[in-house]
Order: structure tokens, then sequence, then C-alpha cells
């Protein structure tokens, strides 16, 4: 039996406006912006916890289905992380427990205020490229 810590799976929705701009939170936990999102609950199905977290963290109900943009591995965190397009069904971007601030992004600005890591992440669902992109990182840089 490995003692190995097992991977963990989270999702991240990247809201995208008829203008093209991406939603992006700032995070209360450490200053870091990025698409909102966070780790599946045991008996959540990955439509449900991209729902859940999307809403707690923006006070937005998302459209489903939302289309699957990329696939990245944290290599330091053991963290696979699942990233949808998503389109605003209801609600207003509010602030919340883990969110300190919202803001609406061009793509330019994704590249100024996140991490590579996280900025690659909402530019490929800006892009919507097909198939899915799968991309590896350290946290912070691609690897």
């Amino acid at each position: 039996m490995s003692t190995e810590r097992p991977h963990s799976v989270s999702v991240a929705g990247v809201i995208v406006d008829d203008q093209g701009r991406a939603l992006l939170i700032e995070r209360r936990d450490n200053g870091h912006w990025e698409p909102p999102g966070g780790v599946l609950e045991r008996e959540e199905t990955i439509p449900e916890a991209l729902q859940r977290e999307v809403l707690e963290e923006t006070g937005i109900k998302i459209a489903l289905p939302a289309t699957l943009t990329g696939v990245y591995k944290n290599m330091t965190g053991l963290i696979v992380s699942l990233v949808f397009r998503c389109e605003a069904a209801d609600g207003t971007p509010t602030t919340g427990d883990e969110t300190r601030a919202l803001r609406w992004a061009t793509r330019e600005e994704v590249t100024e205020l996140a991490d590579e890591a996280y900025a690659i992440r909402v530019l490929d669902a800006l892009n919507a490229t097909t198939p899915p992109a799968v991309r590896a990182h350290d946290g912070v840089k691609l690897v």
C-alpha cells in the first residue's frame, strides 16, 4: 500500500460576459486573482460542484451544461483541476466569505492580475479550444 498523498480534484468556472471578459475573484485567503472554484465534495458530481463553487464565490448561478475547456495538474499541490467556460443564468456578482473582490477582466487584464498557472486557465476558456487544453504547472508557472 502506497503512503503517497492522493490527488484532489477541483473545478473552476470561467464566466464570460457578452463583451468577452472573464469574471475573476480575488481570494480572501491568499489575495490571488483567479476564476471561482474549489475542491469537489465526496458525494458531489462535477456539475454540482461547479455550480456550488461559482455560486458561493460570486453569487452567480451558472447555466448547465458548461463547456470543459481545460484539465490542469498542479504538480506540487497534487490537484487536478477541470476548468469550464460558463454562462451566467441568474444573480449579481457579490463578494462573500471566500471572495475579497470581483472583477470583469479582459485578456490583457487577466495576464496582469493572475499568476501564469491561473491566467492560462482563463485564457484557454476564453479561447474555448477544441479539444480542451491539458497542461501542468507548479502552482505558479507552467511546466
